[in-house]
């Protein structure tokens, strides 16, 4: 990470912190993308405002960040889009299939001490170690 973008990083985490708490204490509810967005989806009327809030505020804060500090967003996408929507799907299974996503284990679950949190977030990073290391060595991908 470039020395100039670890302020950004740092703002980041701690407003992640504060917004995740903030939800938990204010409306009762676990600051997870994937189930904020799957509530979306699937909720009635009454439950859409503050969970399309959310989302709106995560694609403003990539707008800010994109006014702001330009050089820590890439300018293309490193992969081709059928990959990415490749990865997206298998993120979204592995979401599922998790009962939460990182988000919601790592950030919220750890905080709030969870057994089941911590074992997802162990899973996660070790398949994330695993999937890195068979891309870049074993696969002969970039180092």
């Amino acid at each position: 990470m470039a020395t100039s973008s670890l302020p950004f990083a740092l703002l980041g985490g701690l407003l992640i912190g504060a917004a995740a708490l903030l939800l938990l204490a204010a409306a009762g509810r676990i600051a997870g993308i994937s189930g904020i967005v799957g509530g979306a989806l699937s909720r009635p009327a009454g439950d859409l405002a503050w969970r399309l809030a959310f989302v709106l505020g995560l694609l403003a804060g990539g707008a800010v960040l994109r006014v702001l500090s330009p050089e820590t967003l890439p300018k293309s996408l490193p992969q081709s889009g059928p990959v990415i929507a490749l990865a997206g799907l298998l993120v979204g299974f592995g979401a599922r299939l998790g009962g939460g996503c990182t988000s919601g284990h790592g950030v919220c679950g750890l905080g709030r001490r969870s057994p089941r949190s911590l074992v997802a977030v162990l899973t996660f990073m070790t398949t994330a170690f695993a999937t890195v290391w068979l891309a870049r060595h074993a696969l002969g991908g970039a180092a």
